[in-house]
This record gives C-alpha cells, structure tokens and sequence, in this order.
C-alpha cells in the first residue's frame, strides 16, 4: 500500500513539475527527457534485474545448505538466553520462544524464506496468550522492533546488486552495514526495554550486549586508527574472507549432518532463480518512477536543497545523494533499493554516494511494512510504541551507516 502512494507521488510530482517548467520556464525539452527516462529505466531495471539472477542464485543455494545444515538451531541456540531475558512476561516455557529464536536466527542469516513464516508463526503464537486481542503485547512489541531493526549478518541482495553495477569488490560494505545493523539493533532494543522497563543490567543481557559493543567498539577503534588505503585493504580481505569462511562452514555442517550438498545447492539456487525473475516488475516499476521523478529535475532540487542546508552548517555532503534511500527505507524495501540502484547507477557503485546508499540500504529493514504484516497477521489495531520505536531504530542506523561510510571509504 505504501509503495503505491509512492509510487504515484512520484508520476504525479513529475508530471506538475514538468508543466510548470514548460510553462513557466518554455522548457521544451522536459517532456521528452522524461519519456526517455521511462524507457532508460525501464530497459535499465530489466538488464540489472537480469544480471542478479546469477549471484542471486548462487547465493540463495548456499543458504539453503546452512539452512538444512542446522546453522539456524545453532544461532538460535547461541542467542536463545539472551533472548529470553528480553520477553519476561512469556515464561521460560512459552511456545513463542522457539519461534522466535529461529526468526532471528534466519533473519541474520538472511534468509526470508525461513524468517517470514517463522516469524508469522511467532506472533500468532504469542497472540494466543495476549490478554486483548486488539492491542500489541510487551513481547509482540520487542519483536517486531527487533525485526524492523534489520540485523543481518550476510547482506546478499546487496552485494548482488552491487556486483551487477560494476562494483570492484562487491563486498566491501560488508563490515560497515555489520557495524550499522548492529547500531540500529541496540538502539530499538534499548528503546524498547526503557519502554517496558526490562533491566538492562540483568547479568545476561548486560554480558551479551557487553562483550558485543565491546568488540564493535574496537572494531571501529582499530579502523580509525588506520589510513583509508589500509581501511580499505583490510575491510576487503576481512570481508571476503569471512564471506568465504561462512561458504565453507555452510558446506561442512552439511556434509556433517549428511544431507546431500549438491542436491540442497541446487534446490535454494532454483528459488533464487524464481526469485530474481519475481523482482523484475517491481524493479522496473520503481526504476521507472524513479527515472522520471529525477528527469522532472525534483530529485536534483531536493538534493541541492538538502546540500545548501548542510553546507551552511560546514557539514561535509558528499553523503547527501544517498539520502533518498535512507527516507524511503522505513517507508518500502522496493522504493529504498530502488533508490540505491538508482544512486550507484547514477554516481558509480564504488562512489562514495554508491556506498553510503548501501550502507544505508543494508541497516535497517522496512519499518512500516513489517509492522503491517506482522500486527495485521494477528488483527491487532493498536501497536502502541512499536512505530516509535522502530524509527528510533531507523534513525540510528541511518546515522551508524552514514558516519561509518566515512570512516571506511573517505
């Protein structure tokens, strides 16, 4: 429902703008440049979404022999009493815990295929024991923050799109959106527990989220205490090399719980396949949009509207053409990745626009969207101080992406 307003605000934005242009400026050439906006975006949206089905489906067959191979009990087992302590009004002993422990697990993992229904599953069964039915629980609520925050440890749609756009190395934003997502994680979680009044210094959660921030803390240290030929040397060799480890630790897990490897391959490469074709409509639908609202000249006057503010300030804003991405992410997944395609097509994928958008891109997940499926799943009207809070949520992590951009690629 969202993208739709989106998208037509966009067509209709341009459309107002190129009339006033014509008529008040006797710009001929408005209208053509537009129609031939459409028909770039549109050709454009189909070869990017063409390129993807690859390492689209290489990725997703990985991920199904994680998945078959146990790496999602193993998470969830690792996070279970952390996560425990969160949800204090479920018991030990509630149905929901499983549930949700393996959502978070895929989630991290990046796997939508398993998040979402376990995810769905979660919040019925936390419904059953919601004493009003029309309004969110304490625990539905820690939830789907948790959710709209966007922890993800492999960031594949990402790094595809950014391999499809001529990215050197693909995935070098791969520690800044760790870093990032972490950032946006902690400042929900933290929103939601002064909300609920969850102690925070309860010896699980105060170890948990102790030996964590200490160690992203000294990662970011350690990365400012190097020049940014060196930042950039070691982020690329520790991301893949981490991104390889995962492949391998994926193939032995199988191998150890004797699934068949090549078969589970092949069955999550189909499914990348189905899902690299399903994307194409939306793709160029937003791409489209996109196109036009730029070739209207609305996008440049936002963006220099935006750079005229923060240069008063003496703020650097090199950032700036990033920012579309970050206010269409809590709003919709497809207009914000549109929005990051179109950056990285428009300044370059390894530019520093390009990578801030992906920073961006990759902090944080679809805030409005999620609290729609997941509360409107089980009926539930009145969510309370779940928006609140997944904006919270939202805003650092666009922070945490974009200070982090600097730090690794200016």
């Amino acid at each position: 429902m969202v993208l739709n307003y989106i998208w037509i605000f966009f067509f209709v934005i341009a459309f107002v703008v190129g009339l006033l242009r014509l008529i008040l400026m006797g710009d001929t050439e408005v209208f053509p440049a537009m129609m031939n906006a459409v028909f770039d975006a549109a050709k454009n949206g189909f070869e990017i979404s063409l390129g993807i089905t690859g390492v689209l489906t290489l990725w997703m067959g990985i991920m199904k022999i994680g998945e078959k191979g146990g790496i999602v009990n193993v998470f969830s087992r690792i996070i279970g009493p952390f996560f425990n302590k969160l949800f204090p009004e479920l018991g030990k002993s509630h149905p929901a815990h499983g549930s949700i422990m393996l959502n978070i697990a895929a989630n991290m993992l990046n796997l939508d295929n398993a998040a979402t229904p376990m995810g769905l599953k979660a919040m019925q069964e936390m419904q059953e024991t919601n004493p009003d039915k029309k309004t969110a629980s304490n625990a539905q609520i820690m939830f789907l923050v948790l959710n709209t925050s966007g922890l993800t440890l492999i960031p594949v749609s990402i790094m595809v799109y950014r391999a499809q756009l001529g990215a050197v190395t693909p995935s070098d934003v791969f520690i800044p959106i760790l870093l990032a997502t972490y950032f946006s994680t902690v400042a929900g979680l933290v929103a939601v527990a002064l909300y609920q009044k969850i102690n925070l210094f309860d010896r699980v959660i105060l170890t948990y989220l102790g030996i964590i921030t200490a160690f992203i803390v000294g990662v970011i240290w350690y990365f400012s205490t190097l020049d940014k030929d060196t930042i950039t040397m070691i982020s690329n060799l520790a991301s893949n090399l981490i991104i390889f480890s995962i492949i391998i630790v994926f193939i032995i897990m199988g191998i150890l719980k004797k699934i068949n490897v090549y078969e589970s391959f092949i069955e999550g490469a189909k499914s990348g396949f189905k899902t690299a074709v399903k994307i194409i409509p939306y793709l160029v639908a937003i791409l489209v949009a996109i196109g036009v609202f730029r070739a209207s000249g609305v996008m440049d006057w936002f963006i220099s509207g935006i750079t005229f503010l923060f240069e008063i300030t003496g703020i650097n804003t090199d950032f700036i053409p990033a920012l579309p991405t970050a206010l269409m992410k809590p709003l919709s997944g497809s207009a914000a990745r549109g929005m990051m395609v179109d950056t990285m097509a428009t300044y370059g994928a390894d530019s520093f626009a390009g990578r801030v958008s992906s920073i961006v891109q990759g902090a944080t997940d679809t805030t409005f969207y999620i609290l729609a499926v997941y509360f409107g799943a089980v009926g539930i009207k009145n969510t309370r101080y779940a928006l609140v809070c997944g904006l919270i949520a939202d805003f650092a992590g666009i922070i945490a992406a974009i200070l982090l951009a600097y730090l690794f690629f200016y």
